[in-house]
């Protein structure tokens, strides 16, 4: 029989190659391409969910539909059972990515906790930690209980029994509900060519521990890394395969943390929950409106606050800028939280609408507390933080700012307007700088309208 010839499979996105090339002909990413040998093809598909008849069926003749989300159990965090929608779902599979060191353990191990004290078995595996590590993590967060095993190993095929055990009647009592897999490009298979950590190996252990989990009703939790630019590690499909995918965000200096769900099969997405880093592990922030703020001066020039909407929740966030004088012959531009090629823009429309000279200008802008934003209503008042440190005059002392700048300087509406205008007067804010609505009294036009708005009754000196 002749040999099987080797295939080149890119470590970012799977895809395959027959011949070796320097860059990837699916995502363009270079010298991301890996020699493996093909597998043969698996005899056995997808079982499918618990109680789903074989074959295909038509859904108006079905009668009996197996109602997976009424089996659905708390994570312990009520916050967090609203953001999944149902809790956790028996046979869901939920990735949780995020940056090395900003608590994805902790995290999961605090929900295990709170899982096993429900009287649910919940088994954690760990690929990175013995068992001494895990129990002495679980000891200062106050999580240990009898329902609360562990199990150190990289490979997949210690765990696959334990959890065929959840689908035999004799032991449905003892059979675990959940499974915490921390991380997958820690453990391997022997069913998968190279070591743990590639894209074959990734793939067959994400496929392996998934369809073990949803044929016998076990909840899976996938802890995943994150490149450099901060995407989930592995092949796309890995996100794709799973029912939800959750990223846990924040600066490894600040004590926050934010949880974006990304995808969810079994509720909204695009929601984000805040927690902050505490000794005993990640404590939810309840009201989150005002806790970027910090203890501000709002007499201070070059501060602006922004009613800033991220999924469903809105948040007051600081902008802060600082214009100083130049002594290069290329002033400088530097952006912390938010896209310096934004602030490039924004200052090409001050240049051009209100006749603004930057060339002798350094100018510098970031987001108040860590955070990072990215939505067109940021525009607002980012233009406001920069005027007002380039006249080196404080804006109003409760006022805030949302709208979006267009390059003829005109101020356009952002989404969630409204949410955005209650929020801001509940947190008594006044005035407030928006884009002008049809039906609606108030709202600013234009820049040269905010610019009036902001120092009609102050002296303007260009420095």
């Amino acid at each position: 029989m002749a040999k099987p010839r080797e295939i080149y499979i890119c470590s970012d996105c799977g895809h395959q190659s027959a011949q070796w090339k320097g860059q990837c002909g699916g995502c363009g990413a270079w010298n991301s391409l890996e020699a493996t040998m093909p597998r043969p093809a698996a005899k056995a598909g997808f079982s499918g969910l618990p109680g789903a008849p074989g074959g295909p069926q038509s859904l108006s003749r079905l009668s009996e539909a197996p109602d997976i989300i009424a089996d659905s159990f708390s994570t312990g965090i009520q916050a967090l059972d609203r953001v999944l929608g149902s809790g956790l779902v028996p046979g869901a599979a939920i990735l949780i990515g995020g940056e090395p060191g900003i608590g994805k353990s902790t995290l999961l191990l605090q929900l295990a906790g709170a899982v096993a004290a429900s009287g649910r078995k919940t088994i954690y595996l760990s690929g990175e930690e013995s068992l001494g590590q895990i129990k002495a993590r679980a000891e200062r967060l106050g999580v240990l209980h009898e329902n609360l095993l562990a199990l150190a190993s990289n490979q997949i095929d210690d765990i696959l029994p334990i959890i065929e055990s959840a689908g035999k009647a004799h032991a449905k009592n003892d059979a675990p509900k959940l499974l915490i897999a921390d991380s997958v490009q820690t453990l391997c298979s022997s069913r998968a060519d190279g070591l743990p950590g590639n894209v074959s190996q990734v793939r067959a252990v994400a496929a392996e521990l998934m369809e073990a989990c949803k044929r016998n009703g076990v909840t899976l939790i996938i802890v995943g890394h994150v490149t450099k630019e901060g995407n989930l590690a592995g092949p796309k499909l890995l996100e794709h395969m799973v029912d939800t995918v959750i990223s846990l965000e924040g600066d490894r200096e600040q004590v926050f943390r934010i949880m974006r769900v990304l995808k969810n099969r079994f509720g909204p997405n695009q929601e984000l929950l805040i927690f902050q880093m505490l000794g005993q592990g990640l404590d939810l922030i309840e009201d989150p409106s005002t806790y970027f703020l910090g203890a501000r001066d709002p007499k201070l020039s070059g501060a602006a606050v922004v009613m800033a909407v991220d999924g469903q929740r809105t948040f007051a966030v600081e902008v802060q800028a600082l214009a100083s004088r130049s002594y290069l012959s290329i002033p400088r531009r530097a952006a912390l939280g938010l896209d310096v090629n934004r602030l490039h823009l924004i200052l090409a429309v001050l240049e051009k609408r209100l006749k603004l000279n930057f060339a002798q200008t350094d100018i510098y802008v970031k987001i108040g507390g860590g955070m990072r934003l990215q939505e067109p209503g940021l525009d607002l008042a980012l233009v406001a933080s920069i005027l007002s440190s380039f006249y080196d005059l404080a804006l109003p002392e409760r006022g805030a700012f949302w709208g979006e700048v267009d390059l003829n300087g005109q101020i356009r509406p952002v989404a969630s307007h409204a949410l955005r205008k209650d929020q801001a007067l509940r947190l008594g804010y006044a005035p407030l700088f928006y884009p002008r609505v049809e039906g609606e009294p108030g709202g600013i036009r234009g820049l040269n309208e905010l610019l009036e708005a902001l120092f009609a009754n102050k002296n303007k000196q260009n420095t």
